[in-house]
């Protein structure tokens, strides 16, 4: 049995907010341990720019609406972060003192922008919640651990936002079966066989 999940996930995509609680849900509900590492993938760096804000609104409110979901219930256009690279920083961090520290800092971030309208680019935020849990204020340049999990990704390849690894298998948002419909509008829906493949490959 697989004892680590590997996944490279930007802070500001919002497949990963909606597939990464799906399937930390699940590893909560397993009678063996498995730890949830989430690493860097900064797609500021992947597509030259941050991700634009309203086109993630129009997102999320498609994900809301066809999965039923009230997990952007925060998002705020005025409260986007510039960049990502500091909560990217902080998040690594947590995960040099332990994964379960690492996992709870890299969901804490999440629900902070979708779900509490902060911006975790501010540094008065990141303080905070570094604050919380003891670790030190991150910089604003990316941090070796960031430029390792990005060099990482890169050399897999990963995919997108969210790809997850069980070994070397690899999956693009096993939770979620995601497309456009002829108008080019995005479709959603919970992808139950997926994740249950997903999850058989932990189990092996």
């Amino acid at each position: 049995m697989a004892s680590t999940i590997e996944v490279f996930a930007d802070i500001t995509c919002p497949f990963t907010h909606v597939g990464l609680k799906q399937v930390v849900r699940h590893v909560a509900e397993m009678n063996d341990p498995v730890a949830v590492v989430v690493r860097a993938w900064p797609l500021e760096w992947v597509n030259g720019t941050p991700l634009d804000v309203d086109a993630v609104v129009v997102k999320a409110k498609a994900l809301s609406q066809q999965l039923g979901v009230d997990d952007f219930s925060g998002l705020r256009a005025d409260r986007w972060p510039k960049t990502t690279i500091p909560a990217l920083n902080l998040a690594a961090s947590a995960y040099e003192r332990d994964a379960a520290t690492g996992l709870a800092v890299s969901m804490e971030l999440r629900s902070a922008l979708f779900e509490q309208g902060v911006d975790v680019g501010d540094p008065v935020a990141l303080e905070l919640i570094a604050t919380a849990h003891g670790l030190p204020v991150p910089g604003r340049e990316a941090s070796q651990s960031v430029q390792r999990d990005y060099d990482a990704g890169r050399a897999r390849p990963v995919q997108g936002s969210p790809h997850f690894f069980v070994g070397g298998d690899g999956f693009f948002c096993p939770a979620l079966d995601l497309g456009h419909d002829t108008a080019g509008h995005l479709t959603a829906r919970f992808d139950s066989e997926m994740l249950a493949e997903f999850f058989a490959r932990i189990d092996r």
